[in-house]
């Protein structure tokens, strides 16, 4: 027990050579959490309010209905208090205005507290909309921000590596994994700036290169993902080579895929992998002399709360490797570790992560159109998704359109995703403005259309010289009326 009170002790200890980064790392977890809410706030009614796809007031009934209070623990979230559109509204800009504060350095601990807990409560709110891997790593980032103020420990610190290092290099092992040929073969990169989610029009071009460049671009991507996060527990310059190689590899994702703010906050990690000697050199010396005055007033201040985080380093750490370890062996291991892991996972910690694992070697466009006769029809327009194929790919970074996204996922027709898919054309059907107030344009404003179909198209990008001479970004193939077409696969 002495060398264990000896261990704790000494990961308690400030991180003296990272006070400057903790600092400066709260302001950048600021601006995420403002670009999260501000780009939920436009949606959040829509996708999950009272006559949005998913309304949160119904799967908040059913919970309560099966669990009692104990739901409560088995979902946190404020929106137990009340559930209306107005209060799913009120959450996402409250979380804008605490963003605001947070950057301008007020009330930083309290405030980081009260963010956790809103993005925590849309994070469940938003259902299978909200279940994507940059929303659990936020949270758990953000979580881990609360101990940065008054000052980083050497626990701390191994925590942001931790999280950077899980995100990183189980996105590779996960790869492997797989099984997926495309990652095996090498040629995952000839399919994917075509068939990602939402293509930019960087994506075009990237697509363009050529196959020897994109099967050198997989090689680099293993190394990025399966080497390169070893350096992290390395000493100094391993770390800075870590550091480097990884906001690297984050800029070439942003310049050729739709990530909504993972590359960004992923870049912002990275500052753990530096210290303040190397930070000094990218900031102007007067901001250094600030910041680095406020993190001495505030050492130490916050020192007791401090002793509770080895407990959650212990969650973390336990629930991250339980949720990923199924991966690996294809197994899953005993319920009672499951069910303990997703309960940690439930209150935003501990997450597993899985960036493409397997790789679609086609794309597969959804049209959604209505008619009032049967005979004329007229289609929805998407904000961001493919659509008309003169139109040039979108740029919606560092926005996340969560409906256009889970478009993506619709082709499989796993149970999951047809589930919300067919409640997103009923309430086509019924006309709900906040739904169709998702979409770039709605051909029935006045009264919403007697019939729904979907059409199947396969898409591809079009190759320098079809460009130049139809004018189009894209080509497609007409398959059918979904969902009586070929299953896409994955």
């Amino acid at each position: 027990m002495k060398v264990i009170d000896t261990l704790v002790y000494r990961s308690l200890l400030i991180a003296d050579d990272q006070l400057l980064t903790a600092r400066l790392f709260i302001k950048l977890i600021a601006i995420v959490y403002f670009i999260a809410f501000v780009s939920m706030s436009v949606q959040v009614t829509g996708l999950v309010g009272h006559q949005g796809i998913l309304p949160y007031t119904e799967l908040l009934a059913n919970i309560y209905h099966q669990y009692g209070f104990l739901g409560w623990f088995l979902q946190p979230t404020v929106f137990w208090f009340n559930s209306s559109d107005n209060a799913l509204t009120l959450v996402t800009w409250a979380g804008c205005l605490l963003s605001v504060l947070l950057l301008f350095g007020y009330r930083e601990k309290l405030i980081l507290v009260l963010l956790f807990i809103l993005y925590l409560s849309i994070f469940h709110a938003g259902q299978i909309f909200f279940a994507f891997q940059w929303d659990s790593l936020l949270l758990e980032a953000g979580f881990l921000s609360i101990f940065l103020v008054g000052g980083p420990s050497r626990l701390l610190i191994f925590l942001f590596h931790w999280l950077l290092f899980r995100l990183r290099f189980m996105s590779g092992l996960s790869k492997l994994a797989s099984g997926d040929p495309s990652w095996l073969n090498l040629t995952a990169l000839d399919y994917y700036f075509q068939t990602q989610p939402l293509p930019h029009i960087g994506s075009w071009y990237y697509q363009q290169l050529p196959m020897w460049i994109h099967h050198s671009g997989v090689v680099f991507m293993f190394i990025t993902e399966l080497i390169i996060p070893l350096f992290i527990f390395l000493p100094r310059k391993f770390r800075l080579t870590a550091a480097g190689v990884t906001v690297f590899m984050q800029l070439l994702i942003i310049s050729s895929s739709n990530h909504n703010w993972i590359n960004i906050l992923t870049i912002f990690l990275c500052l753990f992998l530096l210290d303040d000697r190397a930070v000094a050199y990218l900031l102007p010396a007067n901001i250094i002399a600030r910041v680095k005055a406020r993190a001495q007033r505030e050492l130490g201040t916050y020192h007791k709360i401090n002793k509770i985080l080895p407990v959650f380093a212990v969650l973390i750490i336990v629930a991250s490797i339980t949720m990923f370890t199924p991966r690996l062996i294809r197994h899953d291991l005993p319920e009672p570790a499951m069910f303990a892991a997703r309960m940690v996972n439930a209150w935003g910690l501990g997450f597993d992560y899985h960036v493409f694992p397997t790789m679609q070697t086609e794309r597969q466009e959804l049209q959604v159109e209505g008619s009032y006769d049967g005979k004329i029809w007229k289609a929805y327009e998407f904000r961001y998704k493919p659509g008309p194929l003169s139109e040039a790919p979108r740029w919606n970074v560092p926005h996340q359109p969560r409906l256009d996204w889970m478009m993506w996922f619709v082709p499989p027709q796993f149970d999951s995703m047809m589930d919300w898919f067919w409640k997103f054309l009923d309430r086509l059907h019924e006309g709900s403005k906040d739904v169709t107030n998702l979409l770039a344009y709605n051909p029935f404003p006045a009264r919403p259309p007697t019939y729904i179909r979907v059409l199947a198209f396969d898409y591809r990008f079009t190759t320098f010289a079809e460009h130049k001479a139809t004018g189009n970004w894209w080509k497609a193939k007409y398959l059918g009326e979904f969902p009586y077409v070929k299953r896409r696969y994955p």
